[in-house]
């Protein structure tokens, strides 16, 4: 967690450390400029990444393995990717949660 501003904050593993570790993976990345919530709060220029195994088991439902959080209140929202990666989420576990909207946590 750095607390610039805009806040960055990160949580399992990088890209690169997943590289290193020969894990394939699959990325997903939600840039702020199309959140409700960043528009109305005129600070859009965030974005959410999330980083699942796309291993051939995983068959496409790979769990997650890393996320990062750049943008205001990102180390308010981190703790939302830990506890997905200490359950052992994957993407439709992630694509089910229901978020108030428009929220940046839904980002």
């Amino acid at each position: 967690m750095a607390y610039t501003d805009p806040e960055v904050a990160w949580v399992g593993l990088t890209e690169d450390q997943a590289k290193a570790q020969g894990i394939k993976v699959k990325k997903g990345l939600f840039p702020w400029a199309a959140s409700g919530r960043a528009i109305a709060n005129g600070r859009d220029e965030g974005f959410t990444k999330l980083l699942f195994d796309d291993s051939p088991e995983a068959h496409g439902h790979g769990r997650i393995l890393g996320g990062g959080i750049v943008g205001t209140h990102a180390g308010d929202m981190i703790g939302e990717i830990a506890l997905a990666i200490e359950m052992g989420a994957d993407a439709v576990d992630i694509g089910k949660t229901i978020h108030p909207h428009p929220t940046l946590g839904e980002s």
